[in-house]
């Protein structure tokens, strides 16, 4: 018998001024409300420190997010189901997550990447600013790792509203999340551990 507690949820990302970090957080309470064990890690920061100090809302969020682990492999390793979240950058990942990302070979090598879940979220600066490109180039990763894509789809009255089938997303323009795209990241968690939940059974199952 697969109880709720046995499945493990690994929200991972970079928010250089706390937009994604606030669907991180969202993504983390979906999934916790739908009774999984959540692992809320942040890549490690790869920017200069003057360059950080240059910019006093990104180094205002990096002193409040101190506390939070950074993500390590053996937090994929753990998990059944993965969340990703980056803000875009020119259409594609941020570095941070990116260089996270390229240490995974040894445990791809391993199969410890497949037959998982992953879902992805992102935020841009403005409008048109290569949201669905970046949540499909993390796609793309995905599918040579092995994995099971979960997008929320058009799956609840909730996605009309913010209008982005292949993961949560937000223009922030400057500004933080609103209440209905925190909670658009939070359906997409609960329906990623959902899903991971319903093919896990299945396996004991089989």
């Amino acid at each position: 018998m697969i109880t709720d507690a046995d499945l493990n949820v690994a929200v991972i990302y970079y928010s250089q001024t706390g937009t994604v970090h606030a669907l991180a957080e969202a993504a983390t309470e979906g999934a916790v409300k739908s009774g999984a064990a959540v692992r809320l890690r942040r890549v490690k920061e790869l920017a200069p420190d003057a360059v950080i100090s240059s910019k006093p809302e990104w180094r205002k969020h990096l002193d409040e997010v101190a506390d939070i682990p950074l993500a390590t492999l053996d937090d994929l390793v753990w998990a059944d189901a993965v969340l990703l979240g980056t803000p875009t950058r020119y259409g594609t990942t941020a570095s941070q997550l990116q260089q996270f990302i390229d240490t995974t070979g040894p445990i791809w090598q391993q199969g410890h990447l497949s037959d998982k879940v992953y879902s992805a979220f992102t935020a841009s600066l403005t409008a048109h600013g290569g949201q669905e490109s970046t949540l499909l180039v993390l796609n793309h990763v995905f599918t040579h790792w092995g994995g099971i894509i979960v997008p929320p789809g058009y799956t609840d009255p909730i996605e009309f509203e913010v209008g982005n089938p292949y993961g949560a997303s937000f223009v922030s323009g400057g500004t933080m999340p609103d209440d209905i795209h925190l909670e658009a990241a939070r359906y997409q968690a609960q329906r990623v551990t959902e899903v991971a939940r319903l093919l896990k059974r299945g396996r004991a199952a089989a």
